[in-house]
């Protein structure tokens, strides 16, 4: 989960045609009932336990006004997770463990649908009302997206508070160079081939404004960090090291001491 520290940007306005929301994978419905007296404890902002295609949703917004879910495991046998937090203040039983569905809305339903389809290789498995759940590779919550049909109401427009765009996981560079070669079949405009230096990237806009990158697992964020002390100082790849005083100068502070709560 990556956020963006813009400095004096607008707010962003929630609607149609809108990466609008994310999820967290837990392991189970009893982890969900946590995450719901936790939120309580914090004053977290949240709709309360929903179902939402057979799981159960915890549905939450930060003080930016950004949406995400929690969503329970508790029936889902696709994609495997990752492992929660050792040591954090969420036991490990309850913690988070990996990205569940982003819920995408769309004012062009068939459309897009079929473009997503062609491109992409997601297969719609299952709809709920104008909830549409699809699904690539071993399925599950580790590997879904739900696109709302949402043909009215005004659009969304980006800023602090929304989501300004969704990666898809691929092994490796020749997995990242297939889906290049894929897109330039298909004539869809694309970023190329981007060295992120912590994973390589390829960004395209299947429909305005919808961004959607695929990027490598490797080789990750522990290449120069232990486990024990990750994201406690600013990290950055070998070409910025020579202007980390001058970088630490400009980035606000981000207080990193471990919460015990």
């Amino acid at each position: 989960m990556t956020l963006f520290d813009f400095a004096g940007i607008q707010k962003g306005m929630h609607g149609t045609n809108e990466i609008a929301r994310s999820s967290f994978r837990v392991p189970s419905d009893e982890a969900v009932d946590y995450f719901v007296d936790r939120f309580n404890a914090f004053n977290v902002k949240h709709d309360g336990i929903k179902e939402q295609f057979g799981r159960k949703v915890l549905p939450f917004e930060d003080f930016d006004g950004q949406l995400y879910q929690i969503i329970s495991d508790e029936h889902d046998n696709g994609v495997a997770p990752g492992k929660p937090w050792k040591n954090g203040p969420v036991p490990e039983a309850f913690g988070i463990y990996g990205l569940g569905p982003v819920v995408i809305n769309t004012s062009q339903f068939n459309a897009f649908k079929a473009a997503f389809e062609t491109v992409y290789m997601f297969k719609e498995t299952a709809v709920e009302g104008n909830q549409h759940l699809f699904e690539t590779g071993e399925g599950g919550n580790g590997a879904s997206v739900i696109i709302v049909d949402q043909p009215e109401g005004p659009a969304g427009y980006q800023g602090f508070g929304t989501i300004h765009h969704v990666a898809f996981r691929v092994p490796d560079e020749n997995g990242l160079n297939e889906w290049i070669e894929r897109l330039q079949g298909y004539g869809l405009p694309n970023s190329g081939y981007v060295d992120r230096f912590f994973f390589k990237s390829l960004y395209a806009r299947l429909t305005a404004p919808l961004l959607f990158e695929i990027a490598t697992d490797g080789p990750g964020f522990m290449g120069d960090e232990p486990y024990e002390t990750l994201g406690e100082k600013l990290s950055l790849p070998p070409f910025l090291e020579p202007q980390r005083e001058a970088i630490e100068a400009q980035v606000r502070p981000i207080d990193t001491v471990r919460s015990t709560k």
